[in-house]
């Protein structure tokens, strides 16, 4: 099932592009890269062949799927482990 903007919090991130847009740490702010690895609280994004840690609690994310397509994703929305995202309800406004 290819990435969509309505199940992207269901499937792997790592390979996409990812920006930091918002941030309650002025300093994560525009960090910009591809996420190479993710933690329960953290990703891991490889910004100019240099490994940046962003907690995810704190950040919203600008996300660029394979297709070309930009969504927004509250940080919040996917804290916890991978593997559990698939159980997790999605809130639905």
């Amino acid at each position: 099932m290819p990435i969509l903007m309505k199940n992207v919090l269901k499937h792997e991130l790592i390979g996409l592009g990812a920006k930091v847009t918002r941030s309650q740490n002025p300093f994560l702010i525009g960090i910009e890269g591809t996420i190479i690895d993710e933690t329960k609280n953290t990703l891991i994004i490889l910004e100019n062949d240099e490994k940046k840690i962003i907690p995810k609690e704190v950040v919203v994310l600008r996300l660029n799927l394979a297709d070309g397509t930009l969504i927004e994703v509250e940080g919040k929305e996917i804290v916890g482990r991978p593997e559990d995202r698939l159980k997790k309800r999605i809130r639905r406004w």
